[in-house]
C-alpha cells in the first residue's frame, strides 16, 4: 500500500471531490452537523482557490493505491513564507501514514516555490489536525492574518 502526492489543478475531479470533501468536514464540524452540498457549493464560492496555482501556490492531491484520499494547499503569502492551506485526510484513510507524507510533499512545494517559512492557521476544535502540525515540528506563532474561523496560527522554518 503507497501513497503517491503529485500537483494538481484545483479544478479536476478528483481535486474538487477532495475539496468539497475537506469544506464538507470542518464545516459539518464547526455546526455540530452534516453540511448541505448547498452549503458546501456557498462555502467553496470565491474561496481564492485559483491561488493556489504557479506561481502563487500548489496544490496537491494523494492517492493511496490509486484512491483520491488526500489533498493540501500551498500559497505564497510573500518572497519568504508560505502558507499551509485546505490539509485533509478522508477519514477511512487516516492512520495509514498519509498526514506525514502529505505534510511533506506541501512543504517540498513551498521550498519548490521560494519560501523559507511555512505558516498556517486552524480552529481550537480540529485536534487532529493540530496534533498533526505539531508532530511535524510547527510550533505556535502570533497571528499574522484574522478570520471568522482562525483561532491559532503555527510556523516552521524549512
Amino acid at each position: 500500500m503507497t501513497w503517491i502526492f503529485t500537483p494538481e489543478h484545483v479544478d479536476t475531479p478528483d481535486a474538487t471531490a477532495l475539496r468539497r470533501a475537506y469544506y464538507g468536514d470542518v464545516a459539518g464540524r464547526y455546526w455540530k452537523r452534516p453540511a448541505t452540498e448547498a452549503e458546501i457549493d456557498e462555502g467553496l464560492a470565491g474561496d481564492g482557490v485559483e491561488q493556489l496555482t504557479p506561481p502563487t501556490g500548489r496544490f496537491l492531491v494523494g492517492r493511496y493505491d490509486g484512491t483520491p484520499a488526500a489533498c493540501g494547499g500551498v500559497l505564497l503569502l510573500d518572497a519568504e513564507r508560505a502558507e499551509l492551506t485546505r490539509v485533509f485526510l478522508r477519514h477511512a484513510f487516516r492512520g495509514k501514514g498519509g498526514a506525514g507524507a502529505l505534510m511533506d510533499g506541501l512543504e517540498d512545494a513551498a521550498r519548490d516555490l521560494g519560501a523559507r517559512r511555512t505558516v498556517l492557521n486552524t480552529r481550537l476544535d480540529l485536534v487532529e489536525a493540530r496534533a498533526l502540525y505539531t508532530r511535524h515540528g510547527y510550533a505556535e506563532i502570533p497571528a499574522y492574518c484574522s478570520g471568522p474561523y482562525m483561532e491559532i496560527w503555527y510556523g516552521k522554518e524549512l
